[in-house]
């Protein structure tokens, strides 16, 4: 594969190893940040492929150079790998580009190559009410246009007044649903993220990982996204909480009850929650050290029926 357009990339990468042991280097376990940015996507996606899923050898490659170059472009503070969306026709390859606060809105891009890259719109919540009304797989072209079938009266009335087609492009479907997986199972491990007196959000630089212990709890692992649950909690709850690093929902208490996967993997060292949610979502950490991601490869269609399944 050729080398990525510089004027295009962007999100979370990691650079990967084939001859990668079980357990990582010392100087591996240097490496420190979340997610899969360029410099460590090769192994990232090695502690993550126990679902059987990866990219080609080419692939990694192309990204490792890719990615370095949207970040120089578009001057992000980091770019991360976020996964990749299979359609019919072709797969979606999605990066997300983030600036010194963890916690503003990312950039994300697509690519249907790992060379070329085009940046989506920014997300907004008529969007996403869009594309939940859309079911089934994607196409694997941008420029393909969906019909909303069923459609309410206030809705209808503001497609005339506003003089717009009852269509939704898949671009549009795309950057959607990005962003309703980063909501709902976009995650990150306690204390990989402080939050400032101001505000702002950074990445913990004395974070060194999780005990083998807490790493197998789901209260360790937190939301990466604007907490829901923390809000209502009572004063008496809160008071055994770091405002530092507590300022997220974890995922004791998600919806429905059992709808992640937690696993032992690379004999024992390796801790992998998968998502049975949005299947595909798989997510890493290795305890003691600063290894950590998720990844996403799917079909992007969310796992209505798993009430019915657990």
């Amino acid at each position: 594969m050729d080398v990525l357009d510089p004027s295009l990339q962007r999100k979370h990468v990691l650079t990967f190893d084939p001859s990668l042991p079980s357990r990582p280097t010392v100087a591996w376990q240097r490496r420190r940040g979340a997610a899969m940015d360029a410099a460590s996507l090769p192994a990232a996606l090695e502690l993550a492929a126990g679902g059987g899923v990866g990219l080609s050898p080419e692939k990694r490659a192309v990204l490792g150079s890719s990615l370095l170059l949207l970040q120089r472009d578009y001057r992000f503070d980091r770019v991360w790998f976020w996964g990749c969306i299979q359609g019919v026709r072709g797969a979606y390859y999605i990066a997300e580009g983030l600036g010194p606060d963890r916690a503003a809105p990312r950039s994300r891009l697509y690519s249907l190559n790992c060379v070329e890259w085009s940046l989506l719109p920014p997300v907004t919540e008529e969007m996403i009410a869009q594309a939940e009304q859309l079911t089934g797989r994607f196409q694997g072209d941008p420029s393909f246009a969906y019909e909303l079938a069923e459609i309410n009266a206030e809705d209808a009335e503001k497609l005339i007044e506003g003089d717009k087609e009852n269509l939704i492009k898949e671009e549009v479907r795309l950057v959607a649903t990005i962003e309703q997986i980063d909501r709902a199972v976009g995650i990150i491990p306690r204390g990989a993220f402080v939050k400032t007196p101001l505000g702002s959000v950074h990445e913990n630089r004395n974070f060194e990982g999780l005990s083998f212990m807490e790493a197998k709890k789901l209260s360790s692992y937190f939301h990466f996204t604007e907490p829901v649950n923390l809000k209502n909690k009572t004063l008496l709850e809160k008071a055994d909480l770091d405002p530092s690093t507590d300022f997220l929902d974890s995922l004791e208490h998600d919806i429905p009850q059992g709808s992640w996967s937690v696993q032992l993997e690379k004999g024992g060292t390796v801790v992998v929650l998968r998502s049975l949610l949005w299947l595909g979502l798989t997510f890493y950490h290795v305890p003691m050290t600063k290894q950590y991601g998720y990844i996403y490869f799917g079909n992007g269609e969310k796992n209505l029926d798993l009430p019915f399944m657990l």
